[in-house]
């Protein structure tokens, strides 16, 4: 009876242990998690200029120097920017790309603020940072 006791609990105890074992493997690939960081560093390096491209404009430089703002503290911090910070601004930067190169008039009241508002923000998070 002990022998079929030892028996019956290394049987459990290796049907216990066969799916652990094999739980261990890899969701996601090591290719495709690499491709995955790779494309957010991508796509971050993307908006990153895309909001130096904008600081870059004559007619923003133009509208910071009226409003006495930093570019140049201004373009230092974008490099500190990060997640959800990084791609709302780089949101609003090709908003106001876009609306700068369509010479619309009507939209350069809010894109001066825009603009106004984008260079306030980078230099408060480089300044929290």
């Amino acid at each position: 009876m002990r022998i079929v006791r030892c028996s019956l609990a290394m049987l459990l105890a290796a049907v216990l242990v066969a799916p652990a074992a094999q739980a261990q493997t890899h969701v996601i690939a090591t290719s495709a998690l690499s491709q995955a960081v790779q494309q957010r560093v991508s796509q971050d390096q993307a908006d990153r200029d895309a909001i130096v491209s904008l600081l870059q404009r004559p007619d923003v430089r133009q509208i910071a120097s009226q409003a006495g703002l930093s570019l140049e503290k201004a373009e230092a911090a974008v490099s500190t920017l990060n997640g959800q910070d990084l791609r709302d601004l780089a949101a609003q930067s090709r908003q106001v790309q876009n609306d700068l190169a369509g010479g619309a008039s009507t939209v350069v009241i809010s894109t001066t603020t825009i603009i106004i508002v984008l260079l306030i923000v980078i230099l408060i998070v480089a300044i929290a940072d």
